[in-house]
């Protein structure tokens, strides 16, 4: 099972080296190597959150994700959406962006960096919203009950998550700008596109993860309907099947992805500004963060340690703080990285003492029975 499905990441790591070395000898091939691995330290609680939602999906879906996500993984956000925002930023056209990318690296990662207040803010809220969520609602199993019970019984509130979230952009928003105006600096005029970068993070968490959920109960219909199908003989296409339930789960995903990139993305550049060994490191990394993800879902690991999902959205949480921080104030990647890593680890030990202390439980439940059996 291990290597079936990280085969393709195994494949896209063989040619991804490959490709460095061509390009820039022995030493690019050691910064993709080194780009990997923070991709995949930074994205782990990306993939237990993705695997939350995939395991909803069927198999055709999950195909899909791993072919047609990664390619937009890949070259959408770790080659095209760095161009795209110098070009925005910059107000180049895409041909001028590329060609400063390839010709003018230190002016190319100068304008990403001048970027990264907006970028910061659109993934920060998505991800603040995807968290507040998250811990609003009321569930069967809780992790940190002294904290999420309380807080379960305030997402009762309407649109709590979406006020809080508007609350934090707009103090981040105009503290931002107060910093700026106070140091005489030039961001002054960003505040307000750190305002309306972040409302559009926002506003796309609403529509995609509206959109996801509205049709999660096709999603579930068409299952039903497949079953009967496979009663009655009739066959249906994967691709019917899946429908449009499956599709905004899969661009629910995609939005995702692309929100837990944007650390990496800038991360990137404090390793190389070369935007060719930036795809192929990332890129590699982004193989083996969807692998992974279809990994736990076949393995139903989310299933067996039930608090590594907490972790996981408890992780995002923290990584959107962090985002929203970053837009005034530096933070290394290696704390971002860790924060995640522990949060997961955390978490993932909750999960083995919690089976441990059912398993011995169960005996017990069984002699006592057994003993009121005459």
């Amino acid at each position: 099972m291990l290597l079936k499905t990280f085969r393709w990441a195994f494949v896209f790591t063989a040619l991804g080296l490959g490709a460095g070395v061509l390009y820039g000898g022995w030493a690019a091939l050691g910064i993709v190597a080194i780009l990997a691995v923070l991709e995949v330290s930074l994205s782990f609680d990306n993939a237990v959150v993705n695997a939350g939602v995939l395991k909803k999906m069927n198999a055709f879906w999950q195909k899909i994700f791993l072919t047609v996500g990664v390619l937009i993984a890949v070259f959408g956000m770790r080659l095209a959406f760095p161009v795209v925002i110098v070009a925005i930023t910059a107000k180049l056209n895409p041909y001028d962006a590329v060609h400063l990318a390839l010709t003018d690296k230190d002016r190319y990662q100068q304008l990403v960096t001048d970027a990264h207040p907006a970028i910061a803010a659109f993934g920060g809220m998505f991800l603040l919203m995807i968290f507040l969520d998250f811990i609003f609602e009321d569930r069967d199993i809780q992790w940190l009950q002294w904290l999420e019970r309380p807080l379960a019984r305030l997402g009762k509130v309407d649109m709590l998550a979406a006020c809080i979230a508007l609350t934090v952009l707009l103090i981040t928003s105009f503290t931002f700008a107060a910093h700026a105006h106070q140091h005489g600096g030039t961001h002054a005029d960003k505040a307000q596109t750190v305002l309306v970068s972040g409302i559009a993070g926002l506003a796309t968490y609403l529509v995609v993860g509206g959109l996801s959920g509205f049709f999660e109960n096709r999603l579930e219909e068409e299952e039903e309907q497949e079953a009967e199908a496979a009663r009655t003989g009739r066959q249906r296409s994967a691709v019917a099947l899946a429908g449009r339930a499956a599709f905004f789960t899969f661009l629910y995903l995609e939005v995702l992805d692309a929100s837990f990139s944007f650390d990496g993305v800038i991360g990137a550049f404090a390793i190389t500004n070369d935007i060719v060994l930036m795809a192929l490191g990332l890129g590699i990394g982004a193989m083996y963060v969807r692998s992974l993800t279809v990994y736990l879902v076949r393995q139903g690991t989310l299933d067996d340690y039930v608090y590594l999902e907490h972790g996981a959205h408890y992780a995002i949480g923290a990584l959107a703080v962090i985002l929203m921080v970053t837009i005034q104030y530096q933070i290394n990647d290696v704390v971002t990285g860790l924060v995640g890593v522990v949060l997961i680890g955390w978490s993932f030990w909750s999960s083995v003492r919690r089976n441990k202390a059912l398993a011995e439980a169960e005996p017990e439940t069984a002699t006592a029975e057994s003993v009121r059996t005459p």
